[in-house]
């Protein structure tokens, strides 16, 4: 018998103080009392973020009588028994401008569900009918609502298409799984192999609309086919807050929640594809592919979601670091950019992971299961201890995709490797089993190549060297260059405080590491010359690798002094080209690999 539905409504309830009413209602708690928690964490977002913090009052009624609740822990509370329907409200502050939490103001309201609905333990698998109200006021009559929710057909009260009323979820992890946004958004609708997609951006922006769903269209399209028709879902909307500076996604099911700058999106008359333009596209694309490879193909530490505590799995380098290979890659096989384009977008990428001490300290898998404490919470010293899952699991894919395109002469590509993924596991259910120094990954890509890849995978997920991407990209004709810097190096990265240079990383092993520098200091002088962000390049540029300087710097209130011996030039800039007299079958792989 199926259980009866879980009833929750959500309401701003005070939009100038950014205040949600959110109530949850259970027909048949828990004989012994029932117990509601709030979740600690977001999936697709690795870090505690504890949203129960944000809850500034909370009460109980059944039989519209008060109900005491004993708050247990830090997000979870627990009701006495009680006769009939339990009723659970809150009051949520809402100011958190991210992809992640809930965000409420008299402009517009967003919420993940995850911030903002109880989960009434032991129901998470019974359906639940969630009531979006409109905030009280006339200020607040032309709102709209826009979600992959689905209005709750038969129901009283049902919602119609981008109006407020009752939604339907399957159970509690497909409610916190579909954001939510209203307020007055301007709205784009296209077709993908005949899957209804709609863009909805909120904020001010001069956006060219038609021209953001022509590229989406081609993006999805090729995302589709790419794993093969049908989609997994039946409708998919990307929920876009245009602001003045901004960059973030965060994959849903049958949707995504993205933060962009307003400069960011295509504006009329443009041509061509810009840099900022292609980088939000690329955001797009990343969060879409995301709808297959992390939403339904799942590591088994996520099947299903503790949403409790950290969810621990060595695997990120392949859900993130995949998915960033192929965001990039979708665009130049969709023709949204050119291959100068893509060997660009990959050398820059190439580059960012070499200049990182800590690539050479910590492996992908340690990376992975590490998210948790390390990747999510940066410091000073993140550069020399952590190496990014994203950037360097994307220069995994791609040597992983030249190594079993070269070792099968074309036969066999990582593309098999994802659409394998996605028939066994993805379409099943089945958790991707990850065990030490080993993954299903490895074994599905020995299977289907005939190669030996336990090296490849020992190197580049469980051993801290460099990936050898000059002799794997050899094969497909195109040749890996690095340019030094023309600056000698102070092994330092720096920022701008107030006017003053400050050291923001002092990189191991480096000059300013080595004369005793440290992160947060603030440099006055170099040989007894004022020094600025503005003139410390040009500074440097005037001396020679080996040559000592005199640095006066602040640490803390206090001048101290240093003497730093300048190292040579680092290799800083990484170079893709077109191998001028390539084979013919290097043009055919690197035909059949990146279709242009």
């Amino acid at each position: 018998m199926r259980p009866a539905p879980l009833r929750y409504a959500i309401r701003p309830l005070r939009p100038e103080a950014h205040l949600f009413e959110v109530s949850c209602t259970v027909a048949a708690p828990a004989p012994a009392g029932q117990r509601f928690a709030l979740p600690a964490w977001i999936p697709g977002s690795y870090l505690i973020r504890d949203f129960a913090r944000h809850v500034v009052a909370i009460r109980a009624e059944a039989g519209g009588k008060s109900v005491r609740l004993a708050k247990l822990d830090k997000h979870t509370w627990q009701a006495p028994p009680v006769k009939g329907a339990l009723t659970v409200t809150c009051e949520v502050y809402a100011w958190d401008l991210s992809v992640r939490g809930a965000h409420l103001d008299t402009t517009h309201a967003f919420f993940n569900g995850a911030s903002v609905f109880l989960r009434p333990l032991g129901h998470e698998e019974a359906p639940c009918l969630v009531d979006i109200q409109a905030p009280p006021g006339a200020a607040y009559a032309d709102w709209r609502v826009a979600s992959a929710l689905a209005p709750a057909r038969g129901e009283k009260g049902a919602a119609a298409r981008h109006g407020f009323g009752l939604y339907r979820a399957e159970n509690y992890d497909a409610l916190i799984d579909h954001p939510v946004e209203m307020g007055n958004f301007t709205l784009g609708s296209f077709k993908a192999c005949g899957v209804p997609h709609e863009i909805v951006v909120s904020g001010r922006h001069d956006c060219d609309m038609e021209r953001l769903c022509a590229d989406l269209k081609r993006i999805c399209e090729w995302q589709i086919r790419f794993f093969g028709e049908p989609a997994p879902m039946a409708r998919y909307v990307f929920l876009v807050t245009a602001v003045g500076d901004g960059y973030g996604g965060l994959e849903h099911r049958a949707s995504t929640a993205l933060l962009c700058a307003r400069d960011d999106l295509p504006q009329r008359g443009m041509t061509g594809t810009p840099e900022r333009y292609r980088t939000f596209l690329g955001l797009c694309s990343h969060e879409y592919f995301h709808t297959w490879n992390v939403k339904r193909i799942k590591p088994a530490a996520f099947t299903p979601y503790d949403l409790d505590a950290e969810n621990h799995t060595t695997l990120l380098w392949a859900f993130e670091g995949f998915t960033s290979y192929y965001d990039d890659l979708a665009l130049l096989r969709c023709g949204a950019i050119a291959l100068d384009d893509w060997l660009a977008l990959t050398a820059k990428n190439l580059a960012n992971v070499s200049r990182g001490p800590g690539r050479l300290r910590q492996t992908l898998a340690e990376s992975s299961f590490d998210a948790w404490s390390k990747f999510y919470r940066p410091d000073e010293n993140t550069p020399n201890a952590v190496v990014s899952y994203y950037a360097k699991g994307a220069l995994v894919a791609l040597a992983l995709d030249l190594t079993l395109r070269a070792g099968t002469q074309g036969r066999v590509a990582l593309d098999d490797v994802m659409r394998a993924l996605w028939e066994r596991y993805g379409k099943t259910g089945r958790g991707v089993g990850e065990s030490a120094h080993d993954s299903d990954i490895r074994r599905l890509a020995e299977e289907l190549s005939g190669l030996s890849l336990k090296r490849f995978f020992d190197d580049a997920v469980y051993g801290t060297r460099d990936l050898p991407l000059a002799r794997l990209l050899k094969p497909f004709g195109i040749a890996l260059e690095w340019e030094a810097g023309k600056t000698p190096a102070l092994g330092a990265r720096t920022s701008d405080e107030g006017g003053f240079v400050k050291l923001a990383t002092v990189y191991d092993g480096g000059p300013a590491q080595d004369a005793g520098l440290a992160a947060g200091d603030l440099l006055l002088a170099l040989d007894g010359l004022r020094v600025a962000p503005a003139t410390l390049d040009a500074r440097l540029a005037r001396r020679r690798p080996g040559d000592t300087l005199t640095v006066h710097a602040f640490r803390r209130d206090e001048l101290m002094e240093f003497r730093v011996r300048l190292a040579p030039p680092t290799p800083e800039t990484a170079h893709l080209t077109l191998a001028p007299r390539a084979t013919a079958q290097a043009r055919t792989l690197r035909r059949q690999w990146l279709g242009a």
